[in-house]
């Protein structure tokens, strides 16, 4: 195992990061990476995957590791690979050349992290086993992370503020993850007119990712059932007339993130219903990333999709009556729920595990409102955030034959002229969108938007 193949560890990064953090707090921080979980035997996990905190001050993706900062400083935990493991994982790294490579300032194994973790903040990680070892080292009992207090809630305060906008050696990789799913994408398009099943598409992007020494960010959705907004079932059929949303993103080996959807048709051509559709959801798409400028509110652009969604559904005949009054009213909502994006970064939904903490600013919390309940972001945009841009149109059979719905709304939904769209069940585009002091830079830009552009790639003559 030669842990410097496939990526630049950015050890000047790390410890300008070990810097920051040490600007913001006055006591000492233990973080650990997690292990990784069984399966149905102990020897057969599932993949691993490090603490998305652990990752932005260490760097590499350490299993069964711990970290201490204080002032600046970094102290590696990790035992020595027994020589019993070679058999099965091949040489492994030395704990003294991990840490040279992460620019560590001592290096111990784990046994001698009890005695360095009086007074320490953390943060908990979502493995049960790991949380146990953190509570019975610091000895005291555990927040959950989206509800921290003490020190445990000022240090997830700084490291949200670090990890807010992203730094020179981020955005190297995210730009890196946004090129590889692009590519992931044009081949599931292509892929798409020899495919029998979702599954055969899928397989197609995902591989893309993989031949890059990449995993996918999140289940990939690959759906002919658009509506389903998680949807990992891959069994469907492709059938004329159907359309596909794909939602599959690629992840760097560092933990680094990307996240896409497109929408296309299996037979190469939208039809004139799936393609009016279509139209509006990117007029949403295309005007929210032209508002996208530093001080801007992200719930305000969400608004802005709301309206234009509500504006293109009443020029279709769907909706009934004044744009303001039906977004206020939370009609659009019927059909395009869900917020309008989210933080992109270490992970695809960034720092969600620390809940609103991360996502909204101090003293704000969530709406009610049938159209804003599901906002993921709530804060001003600040140069190096990374959002996604994803408006959509979905029907929703539990949202559109509830009971409540229709008595609300039975003035202000033409149903029958909604029957008559019955061949778009989900459409939704995405894009990663970064926040820069001149506006801003679309990473996926390189994967067209518009309808003839997607007919294209699916290379299906109409």
């Amino acid at each position: 195992m030669k842990i410097t193949e496939g990526y630049d560890l950015l050890t000047n990064t790390l410890q300008q990061r070990r810097q920051k953090l040490a600007s913001l707090i006055n006591f000492p921080v233990i973080l650990w990476s997690g292990r990784s979980i069984p399966r149905n035997y102990p020897a057969l996990t599932y993949p691993f995957r490090a603490s998305s905190h652990f990752l932005y001050f260490a760097g590499l993706p350490l299993e069964n590791a711990a970290i201490r900062l204080e002032s600046g400083k970094l102290e590696l935990f990790l035992d020595e690979a027994p020589a019993s493991s070679t058999l099965w994982h091949g040489e492994m790294p030395k704990r003294a050349e991990i840490a040279e490579l992460i620019g560590a300032d001592a290096a111990f194994p784990m046994a001698e992290l009890k005695a360095r973790a009086t007074n320490a903040a953390t943060i908990a990680v979502q493995d049960s086993w790991t949380q146990l070892q953190q509570s019975q080292i610091l000895d005291r009992p555990l927040a959950p992370p989206n509800s921290p207090t003490g020190i445990d809630l000022e240090l997830t305060q700084a490291i949200v503020s670090l990890r807010l906008s992203h730094d020179a050696g981020s955005l190297a990789e995210l730009r890196q993850a946004a090129a590889v799913t692009v590519e992931a994408h044009k081949a599931g398009m292509a892929a798409t007119r020899n495919a029998q099943i979702e599954a055969g598409v899928r397989a197609a992007m995902e591989s893309v990712i993989i031949s890059k020494n990449m995993t996918y960010a999140y289940p990939s959705i690959v759906t002919v059932h658009g509506e389903v907004l998680h949807s990992e079932h891959y069994h469907n059929s492709l059938q004329t007339g159907d359309l596909l949303l794909a939602d599959v993103g690629a992840e760097t080996s560092t933990g680094w993130a990307a996240d896409v959807t497109r929408t296309w048709p299996v037979c190469g051509k939208f039809s004139r219903t799936q393609r009016a559709i279509y139209d509006v959801v990117l007029a949403a798409h295309d005007a929210c990333i032209d508002y996208i400028v530093p001080g801007v509110e992200y719930q305000d652009i969400h608004l802005l999709a709301a309206r234009i969604m509500a504006e293109g559904l009443v020029d279709l005949g769907i909706l009934r009556g004044n744009v303001e009054d039906l977004v206020e009213m939370d009609a659009h909502a019927l059909f395009f729920v869900h917020g309008i994006g989210h933080l992109i970064g270490l992970d695809v939904h960034d720092m969600e595990d620390l809940g609103d903490l991360a996502g909204y600013e101090e003293g704000r919390t969530r709406s009610s409102r049938f159209g804003l309940g599901f906002l993921r972001l709530n804060r001003v945009l600040r140069p190096g955030m990374l959002v996604s841009i994803e408006p959509g149109f979905y029907q929703v059979p539990a949202i559109l034959n509830n009971s409540e719905n229709r008595a609300k709304y039975k003035d202000f939904v033409k149903w029958d002229e909604l029957e008559k769209f019955a061949d778009v069940r989900g459409i939704r585009i995405e894009d990663d969108i970064l926040v820069s002091q001149g506006g801003t830079e679309v990473l996926t830009a390189k994967l067209p938007t518009k309808a003839l552009e997607i007919e294209e790639l699916v290379a299906v003559s109409a």
